[in-house]
């Protein structure tokens, strides 16, 4: 019997798919999202054929699902749109997370970003929601006014997406897609005047925030939205343990390694402090997360599936992979896809190979910094990268704890639908017969040896 249908709006694909009883997902349906075309900075796509998809995409699944209404639903983070409240034309393309044009208001700002980290655990990057639509206005004025009429609406992929299944009559997001928008203050998951005034974004616009469970909206489709949550909040609810000394590693079009937090005091290390998800009884659950930035788009050009381990630690040439500049928790612009030296002679295998050690190196590292805070035991690995054989041997190579690949690479998809159908996190489930062990390599002592000479490399990059 289907427990709930799930659907998972990603940067470079929409899946949708049916967990039964046993927590097991089936009737996977996937497509490719819209192209995201960038130029100097922005990175747009087209938001009515991303809804398009995701209505075949759904209505795909649903098709399968009998009488099951019980609905998931988790969105790539900090991308958003503005569209008219009367027509739900959009007025602005689906303006992506990896947008850098609010790099302008980031450096206006610079000033508060100790405020603004206290307040929302993040740093102050354009990477997020409220540097973009502050631009967004500044280009556009006349649509502030038509904002706080009522006339438009801006809001996440997410907000869009429910306020066009619902007919316009609901205008919401959850607490973990809030608070990536530099707006909400994540202890009290409450939009804040103080963060609004200071990116002169007027909170009456905002929509309204809820919970992540327990939502309970009948869309026009005749499904019930249970369960809203970001995408990355999605894969560490099924993939890793609240209450347990592990990670996890979801390795996509960005990678992002996250473990639960025990405590929510603002950082100072450089790593997010990241709202999971709020649950019907309005508890917060916390974890602190270190992120490479599009690593997808530096892979893609290059034949990844055909490296194998041994090709990993070849040479001493060192590598980052991150297109759009190193992720958490440096956050540099400058530093994006990088060699210690030429590679124009080296075969595009040999590349690809120095771009799957950059991932490695960065994923390593992160975990290594959280362990040094408390320690880890266990890894688990998902999303699409991680089927890269050569990627999960070499991260296990690389960190002394436990490392397993889960069985279910579609942890997003599996994590929302979970939420959506009242099911136990998995801290309270048994975990290893979905996920294989990731076997070492014996006597392979180069690609930790290497590691150790990248991150004095890295170093060096970032005292520069």
């Amino acid at each position: 019997m289907i427990a709930s249908i799930a659907l998972d709006l990603g940067t470079t694909s929409i899946k949708a798919g049916l967990l039964d009883r046993d927590g097991m997902l089936s009737h996977i349906v996937a497509r490719p999202a819209p192209d995201v075309a960038g130029h100097d900075g922005r990175y747009e796509s087209d938001a009515l054929a991303y809804a398009a998809i995701a209505e075949d995409v759904l209505g795909e699944c649903v098709a399968q699902a009998g009488d099951c209404t019980s609905l998931g639903l988790c969105s790539q983070r900090s991308s958003f749109l503005i569209w008219d409240q009367a027509t739900g034309q959009p007025l602005t393309p689906l303006i992506s997370w990896q947008d850098n044009r609010g790099a302008a208001s980031c450096d206006a700002l610079r000033a508060h970003e100790k405020f603004i980290r206290a307040h929302t655990g993040l740093p102050l990057t354009p990477y997020y929601f409220a540097p973009k639509l502050r631009i967004v206005l500044q280009e556009n004025p006349s649509w502030r006014a038509r904002l706080e009429r009522g006339e438009l609406r801006a809001g996440t992929l997410d907000t869009f997406l429910i306020w066009r299944w619902s007919g316009g009559k609901c205008f919401m997001t959850d607490a973990s897609m809030a608070a990536r928008t530099l707006l909400m203050h994540i202890r009290q998951q409450q939009w804040s005047p103080a963060l609004c005034d200071l990116f002169g974004i007027p909170a009456h616009i905002l929509p309204e925030i809820r919970a992540s469970e327990g939502i309970n909206l009948r869309l026009d489709n005749g499904l019930i939205l249970q369960a809203s949550a970001g995408d990355q909040s999605a894969a560490l609810i099924a993939g890793v343990s609240e209450d347990g000394a592990e990670a996890l590693a979801n390795l996509g079009t960005g990678c992002f390694v996250v473990r639960y937090l025990a405590k929510t005091d603002a950082r100072e290390d450089g790593y997010l402090q990241t709202l999971v998800y709020q649950d019907s009884a309005q508890h917060a659950h916390f974890a602190v997360e270190g992120t490479l930035n599009s690593v997808a788009a530096a892979l893609a050009p290059y034949p990844v599936s055909e490296c194998r381990f041994e090709d990993l630690a070849a040479d001493d040439i060192y590598c980052l992979a991150e297109p759009s500049g190193i992720g958490a928790p440096y956050f540099r612009n400058d530093l994006g896809i990088r060699f210690s030296q030429p590679v124009e002679h080296l075969s595009q295998r040999r590349i690809a190979a120095l771009l799957l050690e950059a991932v490695i190196f960065r994923v390593a590292r992160i975990l290594e910094d959280f362990h040094r805070e408390s320690a880890i035991e266990r890894v688990y690995l998902s999303g699409g990268l991680s089927g890269l054989t050569c990627l999960w041997h070499g991260i296990a190579q690389c960190v002394p704890y436990d490392v397993y690949r889960l069985s279910q690479a579609d942890s997003s998809l599996q994590g929302i639908a979970q939420l959506a159908a009242g099911m136990l996190p998995a801290g309270r489930r048994k975990k290893h017969r979905d996920s294989q062990r990731v076997s070492i390599a014996d006597n392979a002592p180069a690609l930790p040896e290497k590691y150790r000479r990248w991150k004095l490399w890295l170093d060096s990059l970032l005292a520069g």
